[in-house]
């Protein structure tokens, strides 16, 4: 690949970085940390040691200060296992999102007026936006998803459940500096994030996956392409007991589509068989969606 290619790429993704851990800065500063919502990761952790030195020694120490110095230590396996690009992705993510954490907390309005459930909601929306675009972009945050990368790989855990582990853990730390009413918050924004980091990271472009099986396969493809303006790819495969090669054919349409795609084949086929699944995202110029 050539390398303008590579930096044009790069630049991309750093840009996306920047924005997705401003938008986390913000929302942290917004609704999370002034109302002791220690919603899992770093940030978390640093949320509930913040509070406690605050408390018991009488000194203030920034949450993106703290967080810069967990991931100075956590980070440091990346190095090792992983390419330039992945680090490169990683720290900056992870070195922006503590850095702006505490650069805008003077100048970000503090919002909710005490009302946990909506500081948690909107936490986690707001949050979970900002990570997501970071993740699209293929960074990080780091703190706890480095770790749970790490322990993932020398434990028979997955990375999900060793990221759930960790998260959790944050969330009961947390009893500790506000108690348990503001630790169950903190367990609800801990999961509305993790939905709108998943939806983010999906694209919004959720489609359907057709699997067409039939004995006229000719037929149905000619209807889909002319009467649908859909193309279908043909996958064969053994079928029944006398494992006779068939074709079936695999059509990938939007929502509003699947209903007049399972019309017209079942009008045209009444012995046909269909098969639908959910597909996070498409790429390619056959699906509209071509990755510039």
């Amino acid at each position: 690949m050539p390398i303008h290619i590579l930096r044009r790429g790069l630049a991309h993704d750093l840009i996306f970085i920047l924005v997705g851990s401003t938008i986390f800065a913000i929302g942290l500063n917004c609704f999370e940390i002034p109302n002791g919502i220690a919603a899992g990761g770093a940030a978390g952790l640093a949320t509930v040691i913040s509070a406690l030195v605050t408390r018991y020694l009488g000194i203030r120490i920034g949450v993106g200060s703290l967080v810069l110095a967990m991931n100075a230590l956590i980070l440091i396996p990346v190095y090792r296992s992983g390419g330039l690009r992945y680090a490169v992705r990683t720290i900056s993510g992870a070195v922006a999102s503590a850095l702006l954490t505490d650069l805008l907390a003077p100048f970000v309005p503090v919002l909710g007026d005490g009302d946990l459930l909506l500081c948690a909601i909107w936490g986690g929306v707001v949050c979970g936006f900002g990570v997501g675009l970071i993740f699209r972009a293929g960074g990080s945050t780091g703190g706890t998803d480095v770790l749970a990368q790490f322990i993932a790989k020398r434990s028979t855990l997955s990375v999900g459940t060793a990221s759930m582990v960790t998260d959790m853990a944050v969330v009961l730390s947390s009893v500790l500096a506000f108690g348990v009413e503001h630790a169950l918050y903190a367990a609800v924004c801990l999961y509305v994030g993790s939905r709108l980091v998943d939806m983010v990271v999906d694209g919004g472009n959720t489609r359907r996956a057709v699997y067409v099986i039939s004995h006229q396969p000719d037929m149905l493809e000619e209807l889909i392409n002319t009467e649908l303006g859909l193309s279908c790819t043909r996958l064969m495969a053994e079928q029944g007991r006398r494992r006779n090669m068939s074709p079936v054919l695999l059509v990938v349409v939007g929502k509003g589509e699947l209903a007049m795609l399972r019309n017209l084949v079942l009008e045209a086929d009444h012995h046909a068989n269909l098969i639908v699944s959910s597909v996070s995202e498409t790429f390619g110029e056959a699906f509209g969606t071509a990755e510039s």
